[in-house]
C-alpha cells in the first residue's frame, strides 16, 4: 500500500486535504458563523478521516524497524536533544538508540495525553443539551483520537523499547483532568492546546525540513498532523466563541491561565522523564541546557506558541499583566500571522 501516509515525499498532501474543510476568515475580516464551523468540521471528520491499520502499511518491507538505522538519529534542525553538542558528539550507534527511545517515548506521551483528552471530551459532551452542535464534533474527534492512541501504541510496540511516556506527576493527576471539561470548559480546551500545539509544531517542523525520517515515523506524523488540524481548529474557535461571553474578571483570570497552561503542559509533553537521564547517563547540566537554558532551547520554546499568542490576541486574552506573564514564562514573542505559520517567520 502506497499513499500520502506511507510516502515521506508527500508530506503536505494529507494535511492540505484535511485543512480544506476548515473555514477561514473571509475577505471582509469577519468570521464564519460558529455553528457553521462546527458543521464543517464534523463533515470533514466524515469525509476525510484515516484509520492507522488501513492507511499505514505497517508490514511493508520499507517500513521495517531495524537496529543501527541512521534515520533514527535526532535532527539537529528540529529536536532540542538532537541539536545539543553532547548528543552530536556521541557515537552514531548511541545516537540511534537515543533517537529510537526519544521518538517512541514522545509517541507514548501523545497516547497518554490523548487518552486524557478523550475522557475529557466524553465528559464534556455528556452534559451538552439536545441539539448542541458541539456534541457531534467532539464525538467525531474522540473517535479520531482513539485511532491515534492505537497508532501511537502500535508504533511504540514496533520500536520495541519499553518507554514510560510522561513524567510520574502527569500520570498521577491524569484521572482528574477530565473533570475540568465540565467545570471549566475553557480551561480544559486551553489544556487541549497545551498538549496538541507542541507535538503538532514539532511534527510539522520535521515534515517541513524533510528531516531524514524513518518511513514509519513519517507515516505516523503525517496522519496525526492531518487530523490534528481539525482538532486544533475546533479548540481555537471554541475559545474565541466562549471567552467574550465571560465577565471582565473571568476574562482576566483566563488571560493568566492560558500562558500558565501552555508552559506547564509543554514541559510535560516535550521534556523526557527521569528514566531517560538514567538510561542514557545524561549529565544534569546538559538537561538544563536542553530544557530550557540555552539560547537555542529558549528560541524553540517561544516558537512553539506563536499560534496560541495569535489566539490570545484574537480572544482578548492579552493585556499588560498577561503579557508580563508570557514573558516571565519564556514563551512571549510575536504572534503568528496565520495558523501554522512556519517557524522561520514566526520566531
Amino acid at each position: 500500500m502506497t499513499n500520502a501516509l506511507t510516502n515521506p515525499n508527500t508530506t503536505g498532501s494529507a494535511d492540505d486535504a484535511a485543512s480544506r474543510y476548515v473555514p477561514e476568515h473571509d475577505k471582509t475580516g469577519g468570521e464564519h458563523d460558529y455553528g457553521q464551523v462546527l458543521d464543517d468540521l464534523s463533515a470533514a471528520s466524515v469525509h476525510r478521516n484515516f484509520d492507522p491499520y488501513v492507511d499505514i502499511d505497517w508490514d511493508a518491507p520499507h517500513m521495517a524497524i531495524t537496529e543501527n538505522d541512521p534515520r533514527w538519529v535526532l535532527s539537529y534542525e528540529v529536536d532540542p536533544i538532537g541539536r545539543h553538542p553532547w548528543y552530536q558528539q556521541l557515537p552514531e550507534s548511541k545516537q540511534i538508540e537515543i533517537g529510537m527511545w526519544r521518538q517512541a517515548n514522545v509517541a507514548k506521551v501523545g497516547l497518554q495525553f490523548e487518552s486524557v483528552l478523550i475522557r475529557g471530551l466524553m465528559q464534556y459532551s455528556f452534559k451538552l443539551p439536545n441539539g448542541a452542535r458541539e456534541f457531534r464534533y467532539t464525538t467525531h474527534e474522540s473517535k479520531e483520537e482513539c485511532n491515534h492512541t492505537l497508532m501511537f501504541q502500535e508504533f511504540v510496540n514496533r520500536v520495541g523499547m519499553d518507554v514510560p511516556g510522561a513524567k510520574v506527576g502527569y500520570r498521577l493527576i491524569s484521572p482528574f483532568v477530565p473533570l475540568v471539561s465540565t467545570m471549566f470548559p475553557i480551561v480544559f480546551f486551553f489544556g487541549v492546546l497545551g498538549g496538541e500545539e507542541p507535538i503538532d509544531h514539532i511534527q510539522k517542523d520535521f515534515l517541513r525540513t524533510r528531516a531524514r525520517l524513518h518511513p514509519t515515523m513519517a507515516a505516523v506524523m503525517q496522519l496525526h498532523v492531518a487530523e490534528e488540524a481539525r482538532h486544533i481548529s475546533f479548540a481555537h474557535h471554541f475559545i474565541r466563541e466562549q471567552v467574550p461571553q465571560r465577565n471582565r474578571f473571568q476574562r482576566f483570570l483566563l488571560s493568566l491561565m492560558l500562558p500558565l497552561t501552555m508552559r506547564t503542559l509543554c514541559s510535560a509533553i516535550v521534556v523526557p522523564p527521569r528514566s531517560f537521564v538514567k538510561e542514557f547517563d545524561v549529565p544534569r547540566e546538559v538537561m538544563k541546557d536542553i530544557f530550557w537554558r540555552s539560547a537555542e532551547s529558549k528560541r524553540f520554546l517561544r516558537n512553539v506558541f506563536g499560534d496560541v499568542r495569535m489566539l490570545a490576541d484574537q480572544s482578548g486574552l492579552m493585556n499588560p499583566v498577561s503579557r508580563l506573564l508570557w514573558r516571565a514564562l519564556g514563551i512571549s514573542g510575536r504572534p503568528s500571522r496565520f495558523r501554522s505559520e512556519p517557524t522561520y517567520t514566526a520566531a
